[in-house]
């Protein structure tokens, strides 16, 4: 089965939490899954290797998209990543009453797209509590899982 990546930046728990759940669910299918906090991984080279990658970030900000704090250096290292040609998908937690509701996943698939990764699944955006959607982050991980 598939090698995947699972690699994210949370500050309240909640896309770690989401993390966690796509995890069980892509080892329930038969995956090797390595998950990983963002500032806990080296950027050179991190999608090598990997049949999928997928990157949780959650978004902060009003004015503008600030990407989850753990995620910054990361996120300013994905030249270094090698996504080019690899399968990638891209999740977050947010608030819809903020201006850039999950802004971080619309940049952050932007920065894979232009750098040749095929992005998988669509986007993933979660408001709110991530328990109050189970149903969405299972479909999505079902949806990301035929992709492989």
């Amino acid at each position: 089965m598939g090698n995947v990546l699972i690699v994210y930046g949370s500050t309240t728990g909640n896309t770690e939490w989401v993390a966690g759940q796509l995890s069980e669910q892509l080892k329930a299918a038969g995956h090797s899954v390595q998950t990983a906090k963002a500032g806990a991984i080296p950027a050179a080279g991190l999608c090598e290797g990997k049949d999928l990658v997928l990157f949780g970030c959650s978004t902060w900000g009003q004015d503008e998209i600030e990407l989850q704090d753990d995620f910054i250096p990361l996120f300013e290292s994905f030249d270094s990543i090698g996504a080019s040609g690899v399968k990638t998908a891209v999740f977050g937690c947010g608030d819809e009453d903020y201006t850039h509701f999950c802004g971080a996943v619309d940049a952050i698939t932007d920065k894979l797209t232009n750098l040749g990764s095929k992005v998988v699944g669509g986007k993933l955006k979660i408001n709110g509590d991530p328990g109050d959607s189970t149903e969405a982050i299972k479909s999505w991980g079902q949806g990301v899982i035929s992709a492989i």
